[in-house]
């Protein structure tokens, strides 16, 4: 199994979608990844507007940094209307097998690689064919385009299914104080079970918890973290990832973040433990009501 690392950085707002780095700034970003310990980078071919991983490879072939160095994910399905892609009417889905290879041969020329570590399919669609997938999955792990296979946003029931055909290695799925399911609806318990990585995309809530924001929900939230963060002298998102950290599923942070000292975060928390009696008081803060 590809050594990915425990905190992982999602290039989602790398490009278009956020900072708009260019080439010297992303490869410089990637770089400083790599220093403190991050060397996972989680891509979907949509992001961007399907331009991203391009830019990004463009960074990645100027960083002269070594393909072995790094573990790359990608995701694919989502069918997205852009510029790069005039052709797509109607947002949708596809999973069948030949756009999921089609896709990686894509993802490859634009990352500046031979292979992709891990390969998931973005959303779960109601109308799958197992058997598609796993014929894709088994050509392009056969043909070394691909190291490792998984999903992401996917039920257990959906996991179940696509385990039964061809062994899923991780579900990237959305955890932060704003969406706590998957701790209780079998996500995790199966994650364990079944021997697959949890991904946690969003722990921030997508930056809720910081941006200024006249929601009720955002604000009670930040105000009932902010007790127990300012009881431990944890900033509030440290105390969000110590909080992903202590679960035994191993659950790994994808940092949305284009700023490395935001990432160091993560990664420094990495070195901090917190009791079981901690996890509640946060857990508790998030839900708003103590544990039965």
């Amino acid at each position: 199994m590809s050594n990915y690392s425990r905190i992982i950085a999602g290039v989602m707002k790398w490009g278009a979608w956020g900072a708009q780095l260019n080439t010297s700034s992303m490869a410089k970003l990637i770089e400083g990844c790599l220093e403190i310990g991050v060397s996972t980078f989680d891509h979907a071919d949509i992001y961007g507007g399907h331009t991203t991983e391009a830019e990004w490879g463009q960074a990645f072939q100027q960083s002269g940094i070594q393909r072995e160095k790094i573990q790359l994910v990608t995701k694919c399905g989502i069918m997205m209307q852009s510029d790069q892609r005039p052709n797509i009417k109607a947002k949708h889905y596809d999973t069948s097998k030949g756009h999921i290879i089609n896709s990686v041969d894509t993802s490859l020329r634009n990352l500046k690689t031979d292979y992709i570590d891990m390969l998931l399919i973005h959303r779960p669609s109601p109308i799958m064919n197992p058997n598609e997938i796993v014929k894709a999955v088994d050509e392009l792990k056969s043909s070394g385009k691909v190291k490792q296979f998984g999903v992401s946003n996917f039920t257990p029931s959906q996991v179940e299914l696509i385990n039964s055909c061809v062994k899923v290695d991780c579900n990237q799925i959305e955890i932060s104080p704003f969406e706590l399911s998957s701790f209780t609806d079998g996500t995790l318990d199966q994650c364990m079970l079944e021997g697959i990585i949890p991904m946690a995309w969003s722990p921030m809530g997508g930056g809720k918890l910081f941006a200024h924001s006249s929601d009720p929900k955002s604000l009670n939230l930040r105000e009932r973290l902010s007790v127990v963060a300012k009881k431990y002298d944890w900033s509030l998102d440290e105390m969000i990832y110590l909080f992903l950290l202590h679960h035994p599923s191993d659950i790994r942070p994808v940092v949305g973040s284009s700023k490395i000292d935001r990432i160091k975060i993560a990664v420094d928390s990495m070195h901090t433990i917190i009791s079981d009696a901690q996890w509640f008081e946060i857990w508790t803060a998030a839900t708003g009501v103590d544990v039965p």
